[in-house]
């Protein structure tokens, strides 16, 4: 039968809790990397592979994942996918050594790459312009936002409370009831049009996004004037140059270059990967300020970031009725310039400082200035765009985000690093200052990245009559949407 009105809410929730997972998975294993390096006797230096494998192949295989929704069907592959999400999961959470768990976690990365443009071309499958798409975006922005921050939060309680294996055990659950729920309510669709494979687009694509990863992800332990990390660099440059003469040679292209005419998908994309560059790392020098610094455990130092979340949640909420008014670009610089200042301000915590006098602030502004970003971004890279290409935007966008999120953890951990510059052997006291001055210097150098994020929008988004939301789009070319 047609897909019926009254189940687009319940499809969106599920939707969005799926997104909410995915977001979440990148951060929930951070609080608990102590506590596996001591369980499975792994080196502080191998220790990051167990957050960067997952991180090397979601980046890395997001493009294909989204093409692979057009081509073989959307709710087919977010099963698909979801299945494969769940069930290294579970391997992970079983894992007896830190081989396992580290493969596992790459696994995880696949299943996520083929779940995420899948689960966003499945909103702008059901919600029409006409039928409240920017809402949904809004929900859906709010979830990709706000996964960060409870991620931290969840990560703490699960290791403090029931051990480290939780983290990922949690996935099961919740990705068996997503597989049981999917059929009933989610629409099958997929890109009419679409003829052949096209292999040397996915082959370049994927290594070049890989590569650039594997790169960045590194690049602080290997150094970043390395041979490797040039090497590499010069490697992924090298394939994304080949992917844009395949894609132009190709008669069935992994990616239309066509698609990069819509002004609004291109500066929504940059600006989504500036504003991931700004803001991944803040969840993670929010947790070790909390805990290093001023002492907190695994669960304060996550709840410490429920404001974060919470406000994040509440303004995007809110955006989609601000971008009905004022179309995506003026709330879209808003919100970069609100963050931007935000990370300045929590830029000046001090060694002394306490959660009122040194977090709560800050994070409230972040998550106002975010939580319209995140969703600005996420609906100007999706209007104008036809449902056939729904998967191909989505997996375009999300490419965007997590090759962010890379760049701005390497970039920040490096600044931050360097601006360590007292001895960490003095005690107590002068180890709190050190550690503090250099997570001023990263989330200064964060308020930058955010600022130049609403500088570049400001100047390449289009105006307010070219990007109001959604209303010219196109209906669907595709065959009907049944369940």
């Amino acid at each position: 039968m047609t897909y019926a009105v009254q189940r687009r809410g319940l499809a969106l929730a599920l939707l969005a809790a799926t997104q909410f997972v995915l977001v979440l998975d990148a951060s929930i294993v951070g609080v608990a990397l102590p506590s596996i390096g001591t369980d499975l006797t792994v080196a502080p230096e191998n220790l990051s592979w167990v957050a960067n494998a997952y991180t090397l192949t979601f980046g890395g295989l997001l493009l294909l994942g989204g093409r692979a929704a057009d081509l073989l069907g959307r709710r087919r592959t977010f099963i698909t996918g979801m299945a494969l999400f769940a069930l290294a999961s579970l391997a992970g959470s079983l894992s007896t050594n830190a081989a396992v768990l580290i493969g596992a976690r790459a696994v995880q990365g696949v299943g996520a790459a083929i779940v995420a443009p899948a689960a966003l071309s499945l909103v702008m499958t059901i919600f029409t312009p006409d039928s409240g798409r920017n809402m949904a975006m809004g929900v859906f922005g709010a979830v990709a936002g706000a996964g960060g921050a409870v991620g931290s939060i969840l990560g703490g309680v699960l290791t403090e409370w029931l051990g480290w294996e939780a983290t990922l055990y949690v996935n099961v659950p919740i990705g068996a009831l997503v597989i049981a729920l999917a059929p009933r309510l989610l629409p099958e669709a997929s890109d009419s049009t679409a003829r052949g494979i096209d292999v040397a687009g996915a082959v370049s694509a994927t290594s070049g996004l890989a590569l650039l990863v594997y790169a960045l992800v590194d690049a602080n332990n290997a150094g970043w004037a390395s041979v490797q990390t040039l090497v590499l660099g010069a490697l992924a440059l090298g394939m994304f140059a080949l992917f844009v003469f395949a894609e132009a040679r190709s008669a069935h292209p992994l990616v239309p270059l066509r698609i990069f005419r819509s002004p609004s998908l291109r500066g929504a994309n940059v600006a989504a990967l500036l504003t991931t560059m700004a803001m991944f790392p803040l969840f993670f020098y929010l947790t070790f300020y909390m805990q290093q610094v001023l002492h907190y455990g695994p669960i304060g130092a996550g709840l410490a970031q429920l404001p974060l979340a919470l406000s994040i949640a509440v303004t995007a909420g809110t955006a989609s009725s601000v971008i009905a008014r004022f179309g995506v670009r003026t709330p879209m610089v808003a919100g970069l310039l609100i963050t931007a200042a935000g990370l300045g301000w929590f830029s000046r915590m001090s060694a002394d400082g306490g959660f009122l006098t040194d977090v709560l602030g800050p994070t409230l502004v972040i998550g106002v200035g975010s939580g319209l970003a995140f969703v600005t971004t996420t609906v100007g890279a999706t209007s104008g765009i036809s449902a056939e290409q729904a998967g191909l935007a989505s997996g375009l966008f999300t490419t965007s985000q997590q090759v962010g999120g890379s760049l701005g953890l390497a970039v920040v951990v490096a600044v931050a690093t360097a601006g360590t510059a007292v001895a960490l052997d003095g005690g107590e006291r002068v180890m709190a200052m050190a550690l503090t001055h250099g997570y001023q210097a990263g989330m200064l150098t964060a308020a930058a990245i955010a600022l130049l994020a609403g500088l570049i929008a400001a100047v390449v988004m289009p105006s307010r009559a070219a990007a109001r939301i959604d209303r010219a789009d196109p209906e669907p070319a595709t065959s009907p949407v049944t369940i």
